[in-house]
C-alpha cells in the first residue's frame, strides 16, 4: 500500500507556481495542469489544497500584493526624513516596480480580475491601504493618495507606453506632489477648481 508523502510546503509551492504561470501565460492560460507541472506536484494536489481556481488565484494574488506592500513597508520605514522618503518612493518605482516585467504583468492581471470580481477588488484595496500606511510614515493622507496614484499610474504607463520612463521625471513628480503649497498658492488653486 502506497503511503502519502508528507510535504508541508506543497500548498505554498502551488501558490508560487500559480504566480509564475500567470506571469508567463496570463490568468487565461493558468490551468490546474500547468500550475501543477510548474509546482512539481501531482494534479490531484490542486483540488486537495484548493476548492477551485478562484480560491487559488485569490491566495496567489493576495501573496503578490503582500509582497509588494512588504517592500513599501521596508523602504519607507528605512527613510530617516521626508527627503529620504522621496528617494525611497522613486527607488520603489524605478528599482523595484518598473524594472520587473513579472510584477507589471501580475499587477495588470490582478487589475483585470478586480474590475470584475469583488474578492480581487478587495485584494487591491488592501494593497492600497498598506501602501498608503507606509507612505503615511512621512506624508499626510492626501499626499499619500496622490503618491499612490502616481505609482499606480506609472505602472500602467510603463506597461503600455513605448517611451522609456526617466528617473528624473519621476523625481520631479514626487517633489511636486510632496512639496506643500504655501497659503497663496493654495487659495489660488481652490479658486481655480471652483
Amino acid at each position: 500500500m502506497a503511503t502519502r508523502r508528507f510535504d508541508p510546503e506543497r500548498r505554498d509551492r502551488i501558490i508560487d507556481a500559480a504566480l509564475d504561470v500567470i506571469a508567463a501565460q496570463g490568468v487565461a492560460g493558468a490551468s490546474h495542469r500547468r500550475i501543477a507541472e510548474q509546482a512539481g506536484v501531482p494534479l490531484g494536489s490542486m483540488t486537495y489544497h484548493f476548492a477551485g481556481m478562484d480560491e487559488l488565484l485569490t491566495e496567489a494574488f493576495r501573496r503578490f500584493g503582500d509582497s509588494i506592500a512588504d517592500r513599501f513597508d521596508e523602504q519607507l520605514a528605512g527613510a530617516a526624513d521626508v527627503e529620504g522618503a522621496r528617494r525611497a518612493v522613486v527607488d520603489l518605482i524605478h528599482l523595484d516596480l518598473l524594472d520587473s516585467q513579472r510584477d507589471l504583468v501580475l499587477t495588470h492581471e490582478l487589475y483585470t480580475l478586480a474590475a470584475r470580481k469583488p474578492v480581487f477588488r478587495q485584494i487591491t484595496r488592501d494593497w492600497m491601504a498598506r501602501s498608503r500606511r507606509a507612505l503615511g510614515l512621512h506624508f499626510d493622507p492626501v499626499t499619500c493618495r496622490m503618491l499612490d496614484a502616481l505609482i499606480e499610474g506609472l505602472f500602467i504607463h510603463a506597461a503600455l507606453d513605448t517611451e522609456p520612463h526617466h528617473r528624473s521625471t519621476t523625481v520631479e513628480a514626487v517633489a511636486r506632489i510632496t512639496t506643500p503649497l504655501n497659503h497663496t498658492e493654495h487659495t489660488t488653486l481652490e479658486v481655480a477648481t471652483q
